[in-house]
């Protein structure tokens, strides 16, 4: 997520020099810690919460769990993870509280610019999404246009609105007030809302409250009233992750005042240094349940302590991934597509009916972030245009479906109209298909040898005479189009049959020690590496 990646690219150069020790020393320990500290205090974390944290982690690393340790320098990660997931909240996390008898009353509260409104679509839409008939209720009267704005949310998410008043408006109606006014009653909109739901039959109610620019008496009065009113089975506090230092003070007087049962992050797509979330969780000892990261109604998920802790430190967040996927991927559209592949009868159309579900995960940039070890390539993460994917799309809907079914018969004329009708230039036309040929290819091999039975050497068809016939006819050897390197193999194989020793002066030769493929890989690839896996991120996205 954007907001850590300035704590994860310092966290991840602190435990760069402890790769290369075999053992640490206590001076290794105190300047990982001393950078560690340096991170964690450019991210906008409480004082107090960096104190306690790197002292424990400091007990830990000096302990037997270090020395003893095969690898002390993953050891050492394991504990910052762990005491990262401890400062989020491990233990305190849950879901939320639903009531026996409906409806549930879920209460939003938190200063204004928070992202409330926004959040409360987003949460009726998942809501609705599991299962649940969620219903907003706009009981902000105060902010110019609040009331208007939940019911265009609403209207997005697919969820129903409860707006008995208008509220303060921007321009024209009866309900213009000066900015700070409020018109209608917020608490007894609040409490018939309820009793609406119950005649309507909705099994959560989500209420949206008023904030102000900043904590104030009059806040928490009209929060504490409407909680007062409806006695909500959750109060969450919406908190901007961007809000810095100031977020544990402003926690602590929503705890005092209201006394919320669980927290919600938002606007964690942003640039902001992340310290909100480390503290917020640690200092209040109420829960972070839901992270919201970006505009779209999807962008909106269960907060986890462990897997956020593995963002951090670059390690990924597969299972989020996985999660996804299972929800979004069409099962039988997925073994469909295997078997084409495996048949090598796997064509445009399919291609983009795949583009198409990955899209319902979100965005590429959010997906590749939870990929392990993504820091790396940042900047190019950070490049990658989104409407490239748009861009893709227009270029295969321009074909015809028997250019989509068989790319070859694509000459330079259909390239032509294709460039034309998708509004992009033939380059592109031919890139695509250049790299759709490109993986077709190495899909069907790898079916073939790997993907439908098994690698090469652990079983199924890939395991069998099959792969060591291929193997033996690449004996011969490749002769380079360079005389100087053609001589040098042609001399290691002369002194090879002769059974003398290679001398290896030559620059050409190969290295002992040189990184290969596995054995298996190398035949599941035909001896060769894929399509763009040796080019890095910018191969991988064209």
């Amino acid at each position: 997520m954007a907001a850590f990646s300035s704590l994860t690219d310092r966290l991840s150069n602190a435990f760069k020099h402890l790769k290369s020790k075999g053992k640490l020393s206590e001076a290794d320990i105190d300047g990982t810690i001393r950078e560690i500290r340096r991170a964690l205090l450019d991210a906008d974390v409480s004082l107090d919460v960096v104190r306690s944290f790197t002292a424990r982690v400091r007990d830990r690393a000096l302990g037997a769990e270090v020395s003893e340790a095969l690898n002390p320098a993953q050891q050492v990660v394991k504990i910052v993870n762990d005491e990262l997931t401890d400062i989020l909240g491990q233990g305190v996390d849950r879901p939320l509280n639903f009531a026996k008898n409906p409806p549930t009353i879920i209460m939003l509260a938190g200063l204004q610019g928070a992202g409330k409104t926004t959040l409360a679509g987003k949460l009726g839409y998942w809501l609705k999404d599991s299962g649940h008939t969620p219903l907003l209720v706009a009981a902000d009267l105060q902010r110019p246009n609040a009331v208007t704005q939940l019911e265009v949310v609403g209207e997005r998410a697919g969820v129903p609105v409860y707006a008995p008043e208008k509220g303060v408006q921007s321009a024209g109606g009866d309900a213009v007030s000066a900015p700070g006014e409020t018109t209608g009653d917020p608490v007894k909109v609040a409490r018939d809302s309820i009793e609406y739901a119950r005649q309507k039959l909705y099994d959560t109610v989500i209420i949206d409250t008023a904030g102000r620019l900043g904590v104030d008496e009059t806040l928490m009065q009209q929060a504490r009233d409407i909680r007062d009113a409806v006695q909500p089975n959750e109060i969450l506090f919406v908190i901007d992750a961007m809000i810095g230092q100031d977020a544990v003070r402003t926690a602590q007087a929503f705890d005092e005042g209201v006394d919320f049962t669980g927290v919600v992050l938002s606007k964690l797509d942003g640039d902001a240094r992340g310290g909100a979330a480390l503290s917020v969780a640690s200092v209040t000892g109420k829960p972070i349940l839901f992270a919201s990261n970006g505009e779209g109604l999807k962008d909106f998920e269960v907060f986890h302590p462990d897997r956020m802790a593995s963002r951090i430190l670059d390690m990924g967040d597969i299972l989020t991934l996985i999660e996804q996927a299972q929800r979004e991927f069409d099962e039988e559209q997925t073994r469909e597509a295997a078997a084409k592949m495996a048949e090598g009868s796997f064509g445009l159309d399919d291609f983009l009916a795949q583009l198409q579900q990955v899209r319902k995960l979100g965005s590429m940039k959010s997906l590749l972030g939870m990929i392990p070890g993504m820091a790396q390539h940042r900047k190019e993460l950070e490049q990658f245009d989104e409407r490239e994917i748009d861009r893709t799309e227009a270029i295969i809907r321009s074909m015809t479906p028997e250019e989509r079914r068989d790319p070859k018969i694509i000459d330079g004329s259909r390239r032509a109209r294709i460039a034309y009708g998708s509004g992009v230039t033939v380059s592109a036309v031919n890139a695509l298909l250049q790299r759709f040929e490109q993986a077709a290819k190495m899909m069907k091999r790898m079916s073939n040898k790997a993907g439908m039975g098994g690698f090469p050497g652990i079983g199924g068809p890939g395991g069998g005479k099959k792969g060591k016939k291929g193997k033996k006819g690449k004996k011969g050897g490749s002769k380079s189009g360079n005389p100087m390197k053609r001589e040098a193999e042609e001399q290691a194989l002369r002194a090879r049959l002769s059974g003398k020793p290679s001398s290896g002066g030559s620059a050409f030769a190969k290295k002992q020690g040189t990184p290969q493929l596995p054995e298996g890989l190398q035949d599941a690839f035909g001896g060769e590496l894929p399509p763009n896996l040796g080019g890095g991120l910018s191969g991988l996205l064209g």
